[in-house]
């Protein structure tokens, strides 16, 4: 079945979706035909991607913070859902120092809130709970972390992280298994890259910002290590998991990975190098402020060995297509005042097109 089947006319629910991945999974769905219901925050910044790309006009959009309890059940039970991705979260390494407390009641809290209330829905079938690739105790390992290794986190943001991982864990085991009607999965992306994300403290809308700007711009650990991808990429490993997590509840619900084909990853520096190169918008200054009080790990990365067999899943793009795709949505957008909305569509569309072939037909070699 493929999504334009699976999805149409089917009622999805997307935690974050005013954010940068909520936002491009909801333009995605609402093009397959669902009737996509967004829970989100207001969208920050006078740039973003859910606003420049309208996506309010897209979605039944209610504003909402997840760790409100009655207005989580309330959205759940009101609208029929039959789907939920869950993306709400307080999403930046550094930012969870200064907001330690925030951050566990948004990823953990909230992440039990869309749990408890899915429990009382009849005619939900699955739920796909975002988490990241951070969740792992990371021992700076060269080789991939794996679905079965430990989880953990130093820093209040991945930690956060692995709770939220445990949380689903035993919900699903407690709760969701027993019953064996709605399945339940979690999935952990790489760092995700894309057109429309002006978070701060991310190294591409940093990038972005000091092209605008004109300024130079501070790279923290220029050398760190990290699997980059396409925020499509990502997208599509959740969609095609939800789909096979409703149809078989009890063969999907479990925890995946979904990070970049190539077995090598790219550093922060190469990844910039390529980004600003790609962007072609003049002379970018450098300079280096790593920044030892708020620790990030050095070396990060996935193995997904276990989306590729079981779900037929692999990354389309190779990391520099990643960025390549990356710098062509800034560039129309940004520098050359193209439509956002066109534009993100195309790219959906052009990705689309590259994935409607046989499982696996791309097998992007290292560049």
């Amino acid at each position: 079945m493929t999504f334009s089947e699976f999805y149409r006319d089917k009622t999805v629910l997307v935690t974050g979706n005013t954010g940068f991945k909520g936002s491009w999974l909801s333009l995605w769905l609402s093009s397959l035909g669902a009737k996509v219901i967004g829970l989100g925050l207001k969208p920050e910044g006078a740039r973003n991607h859910y606003d420049m790309t309208s996506t309010s006009n897209r979605v039944i959009q209610c504003i909402a913070d997840v760790r409100n309890y009655k207005s989580v059940e309330k959205i759940v039970l009101e609208n029929d859902v039959h789907c939920i991705f869950h993306l709400a979260a307080r999403a930046i390494v550094r930012k969870s120092y200064d907001e330690p407390r925030e951050t566990f009641d948004v990823n953990v809290g909230g992440t039990v809130n869309v749990l408890e209330a899915a429990r009382k829905s009849k005619t939900l079938g699955s739920i796909v709970v975002i988490t990241s690739d951070k969740c792992y105790e990371n021992r700076e390992w060269v080789f991939g972390y794996r679905e079965i290794d430990t989880l953990g986190g130093s820093d209040p943001y991945s930690a956060s992280k692995a709770c939220a991982e445990i949380c689903s864990a035993s919900y699903r085991r407690s709760f969701y298994a027993k019953e064996g009607r709605v399945g339940l999965a979690t999935a952990r992306a790489g760092n995700v890259i894309g057109g429309g994300d002006f978070s701060d403290d991310r190294i591409i809308p940093d990038a972005v910002r000091a092209v605008i700007d004109k300024k130079p711009l501070l790279i923290r650990n220029p050398a760190a290590v990290r699997p980059w991808q396409y925020v499509l990429d990502a997208l599509n490993g959740y969609l095609e998991l939800n789909k096979r997590l409703y149809e078989s509840p009890a063969e999907f619900g479990d925890a995946w990975n979904f990070g970049p084909s190539e077995p090598n990853s790219f550093s922060v520096e190469e990844i910039v190098t390529t980004f600003h190169k790609e962007l072609g918008a003049g002379e970018m200054k450098v300079s280096d402020s790593t920044d030892v009080s708020k620790k990030e790990t050095n070396m990060l990365r996935l193995s997904c060995d276990k989306a590729n067999a079981k779900l037929g899943w692999r990354s389309v793009y190779r990391t520099v297509e990643a960025v390549q795709k990356t710098a062509l949505w800034y560039r129309r957008t940004i520098i050359e005042k193209q439509d956002p909305v066109k534009t993100s569509l195309e790219m959906i569309g052009d990705f689309t097109e590259s994935i409607s072939g046989p499982p696996l037909k791309r097998l992007p070699a290292t560049s």
